[in-house]
C-alpha cells in the first residue's frame, strides 16, 4: 500500500453516501464495532493486504483478471462493482496493493484450476433432443416434483425439525425414507435445500415451515411447479456463474468461477447436484433440452424475485413426463386408486379427505371416519364430498363410502365453538350429555371450560378451543358470533420475513465517527497531520518540504521528535541542529 493510494481512497470515502459506505463495509466484512476514527483509518485498513485477500475470495475470475493489469478498467459493470468494493479508484485504476495481492495469488489460482480441471471457456456440448440423458432427467424431474410436494404436505401437517446446521432433522429424514417419499436421506436433504432456496420452505426457530408461496405452489399445475422452482434455482446461483453479457458458464467450468475461494469447488458441485436433482442438468452435467433456452439466453436477469422472465422449452419436458389423470377408481374397501399421476389440484383436495398411502405413479388413497371428519371440520359438507367424489370417480360412489360419509356427517357438528358477545369462547350443543363429557375431559383441562347456563365458556381463543376439541376427536364445527359455520385452516405457515434493517443503521456508530473525524474540505491538512504524527511516533527520518516566505520551497531532512502547538520539532541531520517548523508551512513529507 502506498501513501498516495490510501490518501486518494480516504478522500473518496468521505464523499460517499452513508448507504454506499455501509454497503462497502458489509461487502468487505467489516465489523460495525471496528475502532476506526476517520476515513484515513478506513482507507489504510481496506488496503491492508489481509483485508484485500479477504475481498478477493469473493471475486469472479473475470474480476480478478481485470485487477491484474496496470491500466484503468473500461467503464462497465465490472468496473462499477470493483469500485464499490474500494479495489479501484474513481478512474478505474486498481490500487497498487490490490494488483500486488492479485498477482501474488496467480500461481496458486493456476494450481487450483489444474486440480479441478478448468481451462479456457468453451461451449458445453449438448445432447440431441430425446436422448437417454433427457429421458433419465425427465424421470428425475417427475420423481422430484412428487417428492417435494409430499414433503410440503408432510410439513403442513407437522413441522419438521431443523437442526443447528440449518438442515433436516434425522428423525424426519428417516420417516421420509421409510414412507417412500424419497429414496434415501441425501435426496431428502437436496429437496429441502431446493425448497428453501426457492422460497417454498423457511426455517423459523427450530422448525421447517411451509411458506405462503409454498401453499400456492402446491395448488399449481405440474409444469408450473417445475418452472417456478427452476427459475428460483437459477436466480439464486452466484453471479460468478454468469457472463456479464453472454449468459451462463458451462457447468463443467463452474469449479473455476471463484479462483481465490478454496471452498468454492465443493460448493459448485453441490449447486450442480441441486440442478441435476431438478433436471436442469443431466447426469453428465449438460443442460437438458427444456432448460437450454434459459442457459443460452444472452441477457441474464438479476432480479431478486424468482419469477423473472426466463424461457423454457416446457413442451419437451411435458413430452417425457407421464400423462396426468383426472379420474380415480373408488373401491368398496374405502380406497381410491389413481391409475396415473393425479392432477395437482385434484390431489390436493383428495388429500384433505383421505390419506395417501402410496407414492408411486398409481397412487392409493384411503378414507377413514377420521379423515372424513377432518374434511368436515375443515369446511366440507356431506353434499360437497359426495359431489366431488362422484365427479372424480370412474366407478361411481361405492355404497360403503357413501354410508361412511353420511354416518360421519350426521354426528359431525354436534358441538359448535365460536365467540360470544362478551369476548369469550362459547361451546354449545343440543346434546347435554356430550357437553358434560367435554367439561370433564382431562385432555381439555387447559381450556378452563366452565358452565354458563346450558353452554360451556372459556377465556381461550375460539380457534385454540376449536382445534383442541377437534384433536380430542369430538364432532365439532367452528362458527362465528352469529352462529354461521366458518372454515378454519390450522396449517402453521412461516411468517413473512421481516425486511432487513438498513445497513446504514447497522454501521451508524462507525459512520458517525468517520464523519466527525473527516471532512472533504480539510482532507489535505488532515492527511499531513496524520503523516507527521506517525513519523514522530516512529522517530522516523523524513524529508520535509517547507514553503519559505518568498514563495520558494526548501527540503529539509530531519528526524521527527515532537509535534504540538502547530509546530513540528526535529533534528536536522545535515547540520546537526534542532529545528522547529510551523505545520502550516509544510507542504509535504516523504521518507528519507
Amino acid at each position: 500500500m502506498t501513501a498516495s493510494d490510501a490518501r486518494a481512497l480516504a478522500q473518496h470515502l468521505v464523499q460517499r453516501s452513508d448507504d454506499a459506505l455501509a454497503s462497502l463495509f458489509a461487502a468487505r466484512l467489516i465489523s460495525p464495532t471496528t475502532g476506526w476514527h476517520d476515513a484515513f483509518d478506513a482507507a489504510e485498513a481496506l488496503l491492508d493486504p489481509a483485508a484485500i485477500d479477504r475481498a478477493l475470495v469473493g471475486l469472479t475470475r473475470e474480476e480478478l483478471d481485470a485487477l491484474s493489469g496496470t491500466t484503468p478498467l473500461p467503464a462497465g459493470a465490472t468496473r462499477d462493482a470493483l469500485h464499490a468494493l474500494a479495489l479501484v479508484d474513481e478512474q478505474g485504476m486498481p490500487f497498487g496493493a490490490v494488483v500486488a495481492a492479485v498477482r501474488s495469488g496467480t500461481d496458486a489460482a493456476a494450481d487450483t484450476d489444474a486440480a479441478v480441471g478448468t481451462g479456457p471457456r468453451g461451449e458445453e456440448p449438448s445432447p440431441p433432443p430425446g436422448t437417454a440423458g433427457d429421458a433419465h432427467a425427465a424421470e428425475r424431474a417427475f420423481a422430484s416434483l412428487g417428492s417435494l410436494a409430499d414433503i410440503l404436505h408432510a410439513v403442513l401437517a407437522h413441522p419438521f425439525a431443523r437442526i443447528g446446521a440449518g438442515t433436516l432433522g434425522a428423525a424426519d429424514r428417516r420417516r421420509l425414507v421409510e414412507s417412500g417419499v424419497v429414496d434415501d436421506g441425501p435426496v431428502a436433504d437436496e429437496l429441502v435445500v431446493i425448497a428453501e432456496r426457492t422460497g417454498l420452505l423457511a426455517g423459523q426457530d427450530k422448525n421447517w415451515l411451509v411458506t405462503t408461496r409454498g401453499t400456492q405452489w402446491l395448488h399449481a399445475a405440474t409444469l408450473e411447479r417445475w418452472s417456478a422452482v427452476a427459475a428460483g434455482l437459477l436466480h439464486t446461483l452466484p453471479r460468478g456463474l454468469r457472463h456479464a453479457d453472454s449468459g451462463w458458464l458451462a457447468p463443467s467450468e463452474w469449479a473455476g468461477a471463484y479462483p481465490r475461494d478454496p471452498a468454492w469447488p465443493a460448493r459448485a458441485e453441490n449447486l450442480r447436484a441441486l440442478l441435476r436433482r431438478w433436471a436442469l442438468l443431466d447426469e453428465a452435467d449438460r443442460t437438458t433440452t427444456w432448460a437450454r433456452p434459459a442457459f443460452e439466453a444472452t441477457a441474464v436477469s438479476t432480479d431478486d424475485t424468482v419469477d423473472g422472465e426466463i424461457s423454457w422449452n416446457l413442451d419437451a419436458l411435458a413430452a417425457l413426463l407421464p400423462g396426468e389423470v383426472d379420474r380415480v377408481y373408488l373401491q368398496n374397501d374405502l380406497t381410491a386408486i389413481a391409475p396415473g399421476p393425479l392432477a395437482p389440484h385434484l390431489d390436493m383436495r383428495l388429500r384433505s379427505m383421505a390419506i395417501r398411502e402410496s407414492h408411486a405413479q398409481a397412487s392409493t388413497y384411503r378414507f377413514t371416519a377420521d379423515t372424513i371428519a377432518d374434511a368436515l371440520t375443515a369446511g366440507e359438507s356431506a353434499d360437497s364430498l359426495r359431489n366431488f367424489l362422484t365427479e372424480l370417480s370412474l366407478t361411481g360412489l361405492p355404497q360403503p363410502l357413501a354410508y361412511e360419509i353420511e354416518r360421519t356427517a350426521r354426528t359431525h357438528g354436534t358441538l359448535r365453538v365460536g365467540p360470544d358477545e362478551e369476548g369469550r369462547t362459547r361451546v354449545t350443543s343440543d346434546d347435554e350429555a356430550l357437553l358434560r363429557t367435554v367439561a370433564v375431559d382431562q385432555a381439555l383441562r387447559p381450556l378452563g371450560l366452565v358452565p354458563d347456563g346450558d353452554d360451556l365458556v372459556t377465556r381461550s381463543g375460539a380457534d385454540t378451543a376449536f382445534w383442541m376439541i377437534a384433536d380430542a376427536r369430538y364432532p365439532v364445527v367452528a362458527v362465528d358470533a352469529a352462529g354461521t359455520r366458518r372454515r378454519l385452516d390450522r396449517h402453521r405457515l412461516a411468517a413473512d420475513a421481516a425486511p432487513p434493517a438498513p445497513l446504514r443503521d447497522t454501521y451508524a456508530a462507525l459512520l458517525a465517527r468517520l464523519r466527525s473525524g473527516s471532512s472533504p474540505d480539510d482532507a489535505d491538512a488532515a492527511w499531513l497531520g496524520r503523516e507527521l504524527d506517525q513519523a514522530v511516533r516512529a522517530r522516523a527520518t523524513i524529508i520535509v518540504s517547507v514553503r519559505m516566505p518568498d514563495g520558494t520551497e526548501r527540503e529539509l531532512t530531519i528526524e521527527a521528535t515532537g509535534l504540538g502547538g502547530g509546530r513540528l520539532r526535529g533534528l536536522d541531520r545535515t547540520v546537526d541542529v534542532e529545528r522547529t517548523l510551523p505545520v502550516s508551512s509544510i507542504s509535504g513529507i516523504r521518507p528519507a
